[in-house]
Protein backbone atom coordinates (compact mmCIF):
# COMPACT_ATOMS: atom_id res chain seq x y z
CA UNK A 1 0.00 0.00 0.00
CA UNK A 2 1.07 3.47 -0.92
CA UNK A 3 0.83 5.74 1.49
CA UNK A 4 -0.17 9.19 -0.03
CA UNK A 5 0.35 11.25 3.33
CA UNK A 6 3.88 10.20 3.48
CA UNK A 7 4.16 10.60 -0.07
CA UNK A 8 3.58 14.53 0.58
CA UNK A 9 5.16 14.37 3.73
CA UNK A 10 2.46 15.36 5.54
CA UNK A 11 0.33 14.36 8.62
CA UNK A 12 -2.98 12.50 8.52
CA UNK A 13 -4.77 15.09 9.52
CA UNK A 14 -3.48 17.69 7.21
CA UNK A 15 -5.58 20.55 5.84
CA UNK A 16 -6.40 21.07 2.12
CA UNK A 17 -4.40 24.19 2.40
CA UNK A 18 -1.50 22.30 3.65
CA UNK A 19 -1.53 19.27 1.15
CA UNK A 20 -1.54 21.98 -1.70
CA UNK A 21 1.50 23.49 -0.33
CA UNK A 22 2.93 20.33 0.06
CA UNK A 23 2.11 19.49 -3.36
CA UNK A 24 3.14 22.63 -5.14
CA UNK A 25 6.53 22.62 -3.27
CA UNK A 26 7.62 18.72 -4.48
CA UNK A 27 6.22 18.93 -8.05
CA UNK A 28 8.06 21.75 -8.55
CA UNK A 29 11.11 19.87 -7.20
CA UNK A 30 10.95 16.66 -8.89
CA UNK A 31 9.50 17.70 -12.48
CA UNK A 32 10.73 15.78 -14.89
CA UNK A 33 11.44 18.87 -17.29
CA UNK A 34 13.81 20.34 -14.30
CA UNK A 35 15.25 16.38 -13.56
CA UNK A 36 15.83 15.58 -17.42
CA UNK A 37 16.68 11.86 -17.50
CA UNK A 38 15.74 11.31 -13.76
CA UNK A 39 14.12 8.00 -14.03
CA UNK A 40 13.70 8.35 -9.85
CA UNK A 41 12.65 12.09 -10.16
CA UNK A 42 10.24 10.97 -12.66
CA UNK A 43 8.26 7.96 -10.35
CA UNK A 44 9.05 10.25 -7.80
CA UNK A 45 6.72 12.97 -10.28
CA UNK A 46 4.09 10.36 -11.09
CA UNK A 47 3.58 9.12 -6.77
CA UNK A 48 3.75 12.87 -5.98
CA UNK A 49 0.52 13.08 -8.40
CA UNK A 50 -1.15 10.57 -7.52
CA UNK A 51 -1.13 11.19 -3.99
CA UNK A 52 -2.24 14.83 -4.65
CA UNK A 53 -5.10 13.67 -7.00
CA UNK A 54 -6.46 10.90 -4.13
CA UNK A 55 -6.31 13.34 -1.02
CA UNK A 56 -7.34 16.47 -2.55
CA UNK A 57 -10.35 15.51 -3.19
CA UNK A 58 -13.08 14.82 -0.72
CA UNK A 59 -14.66 12.21 -1.59
CA UNK A 60 -11.90 10.01 -2.77
CA UNK A 61 -9.62 10.74 0.60
CA UNK A 62 -12.99 9.71 2.71
CA UNK A 63 -12.82 6.39 0.82
CA UNK A 64 -8.85 6.23 1.35
CA UNK A 65 -8.78 6.81 4.58
CA UNK A 66 -11.27 4.17 5.28
CA UNK A 67 -9.76 1.25 3.04
CA UNK A 68 -6.99 1.71 2.19
CA UNK A 69 -5.18 -0.20 -0.79
CA UNK A 70 -8.48 -1.19 -1.86
CA UNK A 71 -10.15 2.60 -1.92
CA UNK A 72 -9.93 2.24 -5.96
CA UNK A 73 -11.70 -1.30 -6.47
CA UNK A 74 -14.19 0.20 -4.06
CA UNK A 75 -15.06 2.94 -6.00
CA UNK A 76 -14.84 1.41 -9.13
CA UNK A 77 -17.76 -0.87 -7.93
CA UNK A 78 -19.49 2.11 -7.69
CA UNK A 79 -21.86 3.35 -10.89
CA UNK A 80 -19.43 4.97 -13.52
CA UNK A 81 -16.15 4.79 -11.57
CA UNK A 82 -12.46 4.48 -12.97
CA UNK A 83 -9.91 6.07 -11.14
CA UNK A 84 -6.97 4.56 -11.78
CA UNK A 85 -3.64 6.10 -10.72
CA UNK A 86 -2.55 6.88 -14.15
CA UNK A 87 -5.25 9.95 -14.67
CA UNK A 88 -4.64 13.18 -16.51
CA UNK A 89 -2.92 15.60 -14.11
CA UNK A 90 -3.59 18.60 -16.44
CA UNK A 91 -6.23 19.87 -14.52
CA UNK A 92 -3.93 19.86 -11.13
CA UNK A 93 -1.23 21.78 -12.58
CA UNK A 94 -3.81 24.23 -14.81
CA UNK A 95 -5.08 25.07 -11.25
CA UNK A 96 -1.84 25.96 -9.80
CA UNK A 97 0.36 27.34 -12.13
CA UNK A 98 -1.67 29.43 -14.06
CA UNK A 99 -0.97 27.64 -17.87
CA UNK A 100 -3.02 26.01 -20.08
CA UNK A 101 -3.97 22.25 -19.68
CA UNK A 102 -0.89 20.30 -19.40
CA UNK A 103 -0.27 17.76 -22.07
CA UNK A 104 0.57 14.19 -21.72
CA UNK A 105 2.56 11.84 -23.85
CA UNK A 106 4.21 14.13 -25.83
CA UNK A 107 7.77 14.50 -26.46
CA UNK A 108 10.13 15.64 -23.25
CA UNK A 109 11.23 14.62 -20.35
CA UNK A 110 9.14 11.27 -19.29
CA UNK A 111 6.44 12.38 -21.51
CA UNK A 112 5.26 15.16 -19.46
CA UNK A 113 5.10 18.60 -21.13
CA UNK A 114 3.40 20.46 -18.33
CA UNK A 115 3.38 24.37 -18.73
CA UNK A 116 3.87 26.35 -15.80
CA UNK A 117 3.96 29.91 -14.97
CA UNK A 118 6.99 31.66 -13.16
CA UNK A 119 7.02 32.54 -9.37
CA UNK A 120 6.75 36.17 -8.02
CA UNK A 121 10.18 37.27 -6.27
CA UNK A 122 9.40 39.71 -3.37
CA UNK A 123 12.52 42.18 -2.40
CA UNK A 124 12.57 44.83 0.04
CA UNK A 125 13.71 48.62 0.20
CA UNK A 126 14.49 51.21 2.15
CA UNK A 127 13.66 54.77 0.99
CA UNK A 128 14.13 58.08 3.08
CA UNK A 129 10.99 60.31 3.89
CA UNK A 130 12.33 63.25 1.17
CA UNK A 131 12.46 60.04 -1.55
CA UNK A 132 8.91 59.12 -0.37
CA UNK A 133 7.79 62.90 -1.16
CA UNK A 134 9.50 63.18 -4.33
CA UNK A 135 9.45 59.65 -5.89
CA UNK A 136 12.68 57.85 -6.42
CA UNK A 137 13.80 54.39 -8.17
CA UNK A 138 15.88 51.64 -7.36
CA UNK A 139 17.78 49.34 -9.30
CA UNK A 140 18.94 45.64 -8.90
CA UNK A 141 21.16 43.57 -10.42
CA UNK A 142 20.19 39.94 -10.66
CA UNK A 143 21.91 36.89 -12.41
CA UNK A 144 19.96 35.37 -15.42
CA UNK A 145 20.33 31.46 -16.04
CA UNK A 146 23.82 31.81 -18.30
CA UNK A 147 25.68 33.38 -15.08
CA UNK A 148 25.81 37.17 -17.17
CA UNK A 149 24.35 39.86 -14.75
CA UNK A 150 21.04 41.69 -15.45
CA UNK A 151 19.65 45.06 -14.20
CA UNK A 152 16.29 46.16 -13.38
CA UNK A 153 15.43 49.73 -12.30
CA UNK A 154 12.06 50.47 -10.59
CA UNK A 155 10.41 53.56 -10.34
CA UNK A 156 9.47 53.73 -6.87
CA UNK A 157 6.15 56.64 -6.76
CA UNK A 158 5.56 59.80 -5.23
CA UNK A 159 4.11 59.50 -2.17
CA UNK A 160 5.04 55.86 -1.65
CA UNK A 161 4.58 54.64 2.36
CA UNK A 162 5.65 51.36 4.39
CA UNK A 163 3.99 48.61 3.00
CA UNK A 164 3.68 49.96 -0.52
CA UNK A 165 4.20 47.52 -3.43
CA UNK A 166 5.53 48.12 -6.67
CA UNK A 167 5.01 45.59 -8.90
CA UNK A 168 7.63 45.29 -12.24
CA UNK A 169 5.35 42.90 -14.44
CA UNK A 170 7.48 39.45 -16.31
CA UNK A 171 10.27 40.24 -14.01
CA UNK A 172 10.11 37.28 -11.65
CA UNK A 173 10.95 33.64 -11.88
CA UNK A 174 11.13 32.16 -15.29
CA UNK A 175 8.27 29.73 -15.92
CA UNK A 176 8.53 26.30 -17.34
CA UNK A 177 7.63 25.16 -21.21
CA UNK A 178 6.82 28.29 -22.49
CA UNK A 179 4.82 29.11 -19.25
CA UNK A 180 4.95 33.48 -18.27
CA UNK A 181 7.40 34.50 -15.95
CA UNK A 182 6.64 35.96 -12.66
CA UNK A 183 6.46 39.37 -11.46
CA UNK A 184 9.27 41.39 -9.34
CA UNK A 185 7.37 42.84 -5.90
CA UNK A 186 9.09 45.91 -4.11
CA UNK A 187 7.80 46.10 -0.53
CA UNK A 188 9.15 50.22 0.59
CA UNK A 189 9.94 50.56 4.20
CA UNK A 190 10.09 54.11 4.84
CA UNK A 191 13.09 55.16 7.10
CA UNK A 192 12.42 57.60 10.27
CA UNK A 193 13.21 61.24 9.73
CA UNK A 194 15.15 63.70 12.41
CA UNK A 195 12.26 66.36 11.69
CA UNK A 196 9.06 65.17 10.77
CA UNK A 197 6.82 62.64 11.49
CA UNK A 198 4.73 60.90 9.07
CA UNK A 199 1.12 60.07 9.77
CA UNK A 200 -0.77 59.16 6.39
CA UNK A 201 -0.30 61.93 3.84
CA UNK A 202 0.28 64.23 6.55
CA UNK A 203 3.63 65.21 8.05
CA UNK A 204 4.24 66.27 11.84
CA UNK A 205 6.71 68.59 13.19
CA UNK A 206 7.67 70.86 16.28
CA UNK A 207 8.90 74.63 15.34
CA UNK A 208 11.58 76.02 18.57
CA UNK A 209 9.59 79.86 18.26
CA UNK A 210 10.65 82.61 21.04
CA UNK A 211 8.54 83.03 24.18
CA UNK A 212 8.39 86.82 23.08
CA UNK A 213 7.11 86.08 19.74
CA UNK A 214 4.60 83.68 21.47
CA UNK A 215 3.49 86.14 24.00
CA UNK A 216 3.61 89.13 21.87
CA UNK A 217 2.79 87.90 18.06
CA UNK A 218 4.72 87.56 15.46
CA UNK A 219 6.53 85.23 12.87
CA UNK A 220 7.84 81.84 12.66
CA UNK A 221 9.70 80.56 10.31
CA UNK A 222 8.40 76.68 9.55
CA UNK A 223 10.71 74.27 7.41
CA UNK A 224 9.25 71.93 4.84
CA UNK A 225 10.00 68.59 3.41
CA UNK A 226 11.04 70.55 0.22
CA UNK A 227 13.91 71.99 2.09
CA UNK A 228 12.71 75.86 2.19
CA UNK A 229 10.79 77.27 4.89
CA UNK A 230 7.22 78.95 5.24
CA UNK A 231 6.64 82.25 6.99
CA UNK A 232 3.75 81.20 9.73
CA UNK A 233 2.04 84.40 11.63
CA UNK A 234 1.65 83.55 14.98
CA UNK A 235 -1.20 85.69 16.85
CA UNK A 236 -0.68 87.10 20.53
CA UNK A 237 -1.29 85.18 23.52
CA UNK A 238 -0.33 81.75 21.67
CA UNK A 239 0.34 79.11 23.88
CA UNK A 240 3.08 76.82 24.03
CA UNK A 241 2.39 73.55 22.55
CA UNK A 242 -0.22 74.85 19.82
CA UNK A 243 -0.05 73.26 16.89
CA UNK A 244 -0.78 74.99 13.61
CA UNK A 245 -1.98 73.33 10.02
CA UNK A 246 -0.34 74.37 6.79
CA UNK A 247 -2.93 72.72 3.91
CA UNK A 248 -1.32 70.94 1.26
CA UNK A 249 2.25 71.11 2.67
CA UNK A 250 1.82 67.14 3.33
CA UNK A 251 2.82 64.19 1.20
CA UNK A 252 1.94 63.39 -1.95
CA UNK A 253 -0.93 61.60 -2.06
CA UNK A 254 0.18 58.26 -3.50
CA UNK A 255 -1.33 58.08 -7.82
CA UNK A 256 -2.96 61.70 -7.16
CA UNK A 257 -2.13 65.46 -7.85
CA UNK A 258 -3.76 66.11 -3.95
CA UNK A 259 -0.76 66.56 -0.85
CA UNK A 260 -1.86 66.14 2.88
CA UNK A 261 -0.93 68.81 5.33
CA UNK A 262 1.70 69.65 7.41
CA UNK A 263 1.04 70.63 11.46
CA UNK A 264 3.63 72.38 13.10
CA UNK A 265 3.61 72.17 17.24
CA UNK A 266 4.96 75.50 18.78
CA UNK A 267 7.89 74.91 21.19
CA UNK A 268 8.41 78.17 23.30
CA UNK A 269 12.11 78.80 23.87
CA UNK A 270 13.29 80.53 26.94
CA UNK A 271 16.25 83.03 26.82
CA UNK A 272 19.30 81.17 28.04
CA UNK A 273 20.57 83.98 30.30
CA UNK A 274 18.69 87.52 30.77
CA UNK A 275 20.62 90.60 31.61
CA UNK A 276 19.76 92.97 34.80
CA UNK A 277 17.45 95.11 32.92
CA UNK A 278 15.31 91.80 31.20
CA UNK A 279 15.18 90.88 34.72
CA UNK A 280 13.95 93.34 36.28
CA UNK A 281 10.97 93.30 33.84
CA UNK A 282 10.31 89.89 34.14
CA UNK A 283 10.42 90.69 37.71
CA UNK A 284 7.79 93.64 37.17
CA UNK A 285 5.26 91.19 35.01
CA UNK A 286 5.37 88.81 37.52
CA UNK A 287 4.21 91.20 40.35
CA UNK A 288 1.49 92.46 37.47
CA UNK A 289 0.41 88.71 36.87
CA UNK A 290 -0.13 87.93 40.70
CA UNK A 291 -1.92 91.34 41.43
CA UNK A 292 0.78 92.99 43.57
CA UNK A 293 1.43 96.59 42.96
CA UNK A 294 4.16 97.98 40.63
Amino acid sequence: MKDYYQILGVSRGASDQEIKQAYRKLARKYHPDINPGDKKAEARFKEINEAYETLSDKEKREKYDRFGSDWKRYEQAGPGADYGASGDFSDIFESFFGGGRAARGGPGAGGFNVRMDGQDVEHQVDITLEEAFTGTQRSLQFSTPNGAPRTITIKIPAGADTGSRVRAAGEGSPGLNGGARGDLILTVRLLPHARFERKGSDLYTTVDVPMYTLLLGGQAQVPILSGKTISLTIPPSTQNGRTFRLSGQGMPVLHTDRRGDLYARMNAVLPAQLSERERELFAELRRIAEGQPA
